[in-house]
């Protein structure tokens, strides 16, 4: 995988397993030593590739307190944490479940919204969180069509929309979900233009490693929203 990273264009990627008591038993000091083996590996391979710890961490009680402890990762120590939801069913609690990670000031980043099965049903939420300083994080591939036609419809919209801030791999293997953040990164050109594809997967993510505030990161455009709704 890092091979590939590297040969797609890559120069730092994020290591982000996912963290849910009970089903991935995973911890930030777990993480983080696993990251600095990995690390060494590649260095001793001649792979550059620079690495950052961090998680996918589920939705769970106390998370502000996980994050508070170290037991969640944040991205590269910085304020800024991916987070995943039930992918089945919506939950409860999700817009003030945000807010608090907000005043705890945190940045949450939900990942790949876009295939959430009950995005239909509660999109307006999604667009009052990222209003709020929620950050969005599509996949590559639903862009480029790995996950479905209603994913990358969800995927194109959302960017069309200008509430996408970040495209990652999710790369999970070298075969079935490999990194692929160029062709991501030319599927999102074709919509919002080569400048706002860049920001999605250069600019915003060199802010997240330095811990750049938001406020001083460029926004994401809505200026396309018109066409989408009429290609729609």
């Amino acid at each position: 995988m890092a091979h590939l990273a590297v040969a797609d264009g890559v120069e730092i990627a994020a290591c982000t397993p996912h963290i849910l008591p009970g089903v991935y038993h995973n911890t930030g000091p777990q993480i983080i030593a696993a990251t600095n083996v990995l690390r060494r590996a590649l260095a001793d391979a001649g792979i550059r590739l620079e690495l950052i710890s961090g998680a996918d961490a589920h939705m769970t009680p106390a998370f502000v307190s996980k994050l508070d402890a170290g037991e969640i990762l944040t991205l590269g120590q910085s304020r800024y944490v991916l987070i995943e939801l039930p992918r089945h069913v919506a939950p409860i609690r999700m817009e003030p479940f945000f807010f608090d990670i907000l005043d705890a000031a945190y940045v949450p980043i939900l990942t790949h919204p876009e295939r959430l099965i009950w995005i239909e049903d509660r999109y307006a939420a999604i667009k009052r969180l990222a209003s709020s300083g929620v950050w969005m994080q599509i996949t590559s591939g639903s862009l480029i069509g790995k996950f479905g036609r209603r994913a990358r419809y969800w995927a194109e919209r959302m960017l069309a929309e200008g509430i996408v801030h970040i495209l990652a791999s999710d790369a999970h293997d070298a075969i079935r979900r490999p990194p692929d953040l160029s062709r991501g990164w030319e599927a999102a050109a074709r919509w919002v233009g080569h400048c706002q594809a860049t920001h999605l997967v250069s600019t915003r993510p060199r802010g997240v490693i330095k811990n750049v505030a938001p406020s001083n990161l460029p926004l994401p455009s809505d200026s396309i929203a018109s066409s989408f709704s009429r290609r729609a």
